[in-house]
């Protein structure tokens, strides 16, 4: 056990909660893209600021996914789902703790899943995300893990006061934008001859991209489609193997919206869930021997 991880983590997550689980998640990917160009040149270090004790998104945004629950669960925001808005403003030490005490805890259940070999089977980051999340539901959450349904088969028809990224939810729309930014992030792992580090770049790219919709923008929500997109060339799938990756991560974390976030009160993250489930078929392709595995 690294103690100072551990401590470090907790400071992590209540920086997570201080400026908001997004805004965290952004920095997380600027540093992303900072590791990836640096990997170009056999530099890896950066990569593992990015997705370490600190700031990786199992620390910084869940710890910040979890102190907005506990604020919305004590009224101190209009839902516990607003994971957008720095919470120092509501000037409550007691949030801060909570987003340090999440971020210890995915610090560890990262590490347990490591030590148990999760990784590999999925990717345990995104699995942590999805992990402490639904520790965070049923701690801080007045609804069940999947939401409350008022009328048959509203959760999987979202409606206005009901919805997760209301611009691309529509299955067009999904398989658009998951064909488009799969294209160019399987391109970045293959055709353009980056291989070290251009999953952590395309992941870093399609996070920033988030700056805009902190600014209002009706931007859209894609690393949990560019990411697995580079994985999947990395595994061996090839470039139109990784595009079909990327359209996969589009419609899981469209779909896990729908049964695990529109209805709740808490943030469960759907991209992570995407994630998961994209790299836990690249794993088991590996072991069958469909494709060769990692090759960067």
């Amino acid at each position: 056990m690294d103690w100072t991880a551990l401590l470090a983590a907790f400071g992590g997550g209540m920086w997570g909660a201080s400026i908001g689980a997004v805004p965290a998640f952004i920095f997380t990917g600027i540093l992303a893209i900072v590791g990836g160009v640096a990997a170009l040149t056999g530099h890896t270090e950066m990569i593992g600021v990015a997705f370490g004790p600190v700031f990786g998104p199992h620390v910084s945004f869940g710890g910040g996914v979890a102190a907005a629950a506990f604020a919305g669960s004590r009224g101190f925001l209009d839902t516990g789902r607003d994971i957008g808005t720095p919470l120092m403003g509501l000037k409550r030490v007691d949030v801060l703790f909570v987003g340090g005490a999440f971020g210890s805890l995915g610090y560890l259940i990262n590490a347990g899943l490591a030590l148990a070999g999760a990784g590999n089977w999925t990717d345990t980051i995104a699995l942590t995300v999805i992990l402490t999340a639904i520790v965070t539901r049923l701690v801080f959450g007045r609804t069940s893990l999947f939401g409350t349904v008022e009328s048959p088969g509203r959760r999987f028809r979202p409606d206005d006061s009901a919805k997760w990224v209301a611009w691309q939810q529509d299955l067009s729309h999904v398989l658009s934008i998951g064909l488009a930014v799969g294209l160019m992030a399987a391109f970045l792992a293959s055709g353009s001859g980056l291989r070290a580090g251009s999953d952590a770049l395309a992941f870093g790219i399609a996070t920033t991209v988030l700056i805009f919709m902190v600014l209002g923008r009706s931007v859209p929500v894609t690393h949990h489609i560019a990411l697995p997109a580079a994985l999947g060339v990395l595994h061996g799938a090839g470039f139109i193997g990784g595009a079909a990756c990327g359209v996969a991560g589009a419609l899981l974390g469209e779909a896990a919206s729908r049964v695990f976030l529109i209805h709740g009160d808490t943030h469960i993250d759907p991209p992570a869930a995407g994630i998961a489930g994209v790299v836990l078929v690249l794993k088991v392709a590996t072991v069958l021997g469909w494709i060769p595995g990692m090759t960067a």
